[in-house]
């Protein structure tokens, strides 16, 4: 078995440390992930079901998530 693949470490493609709205989208995410679902109505709804909103302050809706996740290289 070839064990000399390259591989991508888990910050290497890093360009900043994660700023606190980043750090708390995130751990949010992993919930909604974990406990709502992963379709993205499921995903928009159970962000603005937890009060954590857009960069903005507006409640997500589908194009605005999918923009800010393009946005943060995701």
């Amino acid at each position: 078995m070839n064990t000399d693949w390259p591989y991508l470490e888990i910050h290497q493609s890093r360009t900043h440390e994660p700023s606190p709205y980043e750090l708390k989208l995130a751990a949010t995410l992993e919930e909604v992930f974990t406990k709502v679902g992963s379709e993205l109505a499921d995903v928009v709804r159970g962000l603005n079901d937890r009060q954590v909103h857009a960069p903005d302050g507006t409640p997500w809706t589908e194009e605005s998530f999918t923009a800010e996740m393009h946005r943060l290289g995701a």
